[in-house]
């Protein structure tokens, strides 16, 4: 039966282990300052708590040691989580990740400090004081690695961060599973085992560098992209503007020429209003090319920049006028970023076929901002008549066999995302899509 000095004992123990958890945590959260620190107080409700509920489970199930150790494990695992969401003010999937990587990194660090103190027998003191100089010297070696920024870099995807706090969850249970096997090995094979515990720490350092720095070329990449193709679409609308311009100023002038042979006649009042409806006319125009290339720089999803642009090129060069409205930033869309893409390249496409098929083609492009989610509504002309039953039926096209398969796709991804509705409209010849996200699930 254990004894209170036992629980002691392990509180202790507990709360060393907390403190490196949290130096580790600085340098997997890329952060410091005074606000996570004055809130470090709070994190010692976590080994109090484990103890206590190690306490009642042991009085419960006194001979299921490796059921105890994985609830306890657990526990803290789940404390620490919520104390860094607070702490760091981050989302939970984040949170946990960080908490996951800074236990493998504990384990570690005890199994090289094991490694150095083998078969020495040293007090338990200088024990705990070799083991905060390893787990001080590993963060220094990782902060100066940058590992920080890695790791921040390789979750700033929301689509991807609740897949890889299952991965590095995956990655902390496989390390307290060598833990617990620690008690059965033979002193002999004690070495090679924490040296294994050393590589499988390495190697996770190891992948989330390269994973991150892979995104991150990625990443790099598509901004080069969207620099490009916005520069192209920008190149295009001031090749307009250039024609509007000498347009204008050859209409100008004539309107100036007729003005001055028939001020005389009684004419000069209609002229003036042929001046002003010119301005006018010409005053619209080039807003709506200066309005509609400034309203990308609102799009801040770069998924659905990189989209928008590749689409208003293409709707340049087929001859569709474009009119896009975004009136305030969007910083996300509120459901996954590259389901949304899809939903958005479906009904691009699809307007922009049905304007085609017009005299004038033109497709409206509305993207509103609401908290965390995202307002999204297409309008196009449409020439032909509308079945709202027949639209979303699997291979429906009004162009014939082997098309179709757009618009039950994209309902399908709406039906998957909870958050998400759409709706559809046609009347007096404009076709409607609307699709509203009301931020996260």
């Amino acid at each position: 039966m254990l004894t209170l000095e036992d629980y002691l004992f392990q509180f202790t123990f507990s709360l060393i282990s907390h403190a490196v958890l949290v130096a580790y945590l600085f340098v997997i959260m890329d952060a410091r300052g005074r606000r996570v620190v004055r809130k470090l107080p709070a994190l010692l409700l976590s080994p109090l708590l484990a103890t206590l509920l190690d306490a009642a489970l042991y009085a419960r199930f006194p001979d299921h040691y490796v059921a105890r150790y994985c609830t306890f494990s657990c526990a803290i695992l789940l404390m620490c989580t919520l104390w860094i969401r607070w702490a760091w003010r981050t989302g939970f999937w984040h949170a946990f990740a960080a908490a996951c990587m800074a236990g493998m990194f504990q384990v570690a660090a005890s199994g090289l400090a094991q490694i150095l103190l083998l078969d020495s027998g040293i007090p338990y003191t200088a024990l705990i004081a070799i083991y905060g100089a390893v787990a001080l010297v590993s963060a220094v070696l990782l902060h100066r690695l940058r590992f920080g920024r890695w790791f921040r870099l390789l979750l700033e995807d929301g689509s991807v961060q609740r897949r890889m706090a299952l991965f590095f969850f995956a990655l902390e249970a496989a390390m307290e599973a060598f833990s617990l096997l620690q008690e059965g090995i033979q002193p002999e094979y004690l070495a090679p085992y924490y040296v294994l515990v050393l590589v499988m720490a390495g190697l996770a350092v190891g992948l989330v560098i390269y994973l991150a720095q892979r995104m991150d070329a990625t990443r790099k990449v598509e901004a080069q992209r969207d620099v490009i193709a916005q520069q192209q679409l920008y190149e295009r609308d001031l090749e307009d503007i250039r024609r509007e311009v000498r347009s204008f100023r050859h209409d100008y002038k004539n309107l100036l020429a007729g003005l001055s042979e028939q001020a005389g006649a009684g004419e000069a009042d209609a002229l003036l209003d042929s001046l002003a409806q010119l301005d006018a006319g010409f005053d619209r125009r080039i807003g709506e090319k200066i309005r509609a290339t400034t309203q990308l720089g609102n799009v801040r999803v770069p998924q659905v920049r990189s989209l928008l642009l590749s689409k208003l090129a293409a709707m340049g060069a087929q001859g569709v006028d474009c009119r896009l409205e975004v009136l305030y930033p969007v910083e996300g869309v509120g459901m996954d970023v590259w389901d949304f893409t899809r939903c958005l390249g479906i009904l691009l496409d699809n307007a922009v076929e049905g304007a085609l098929e017009t005299q004038s083609p033109w497709v409206e492009i509305v993207l509103l901002a609401q908290g965390e989610g995202l307002f999204l509504r297409l309008a196009n002309p449409y020439a032909g008549t509308v079945d709202p039953e027949k639209i979303w039926a699997e291979g429906f096209s009004t162009k014939g066999e082997g098309r179709g398969l757009g618009l039950s796709g994209y309902r399908r991804i709406v039906e998957g995302c909870p958050n998400a509705s759409a709706s559809t409209s046609w009347a007096e010849g404009v076709f409607v899509q609307e699709l509203t996200v009301e931020g996260r699930p």
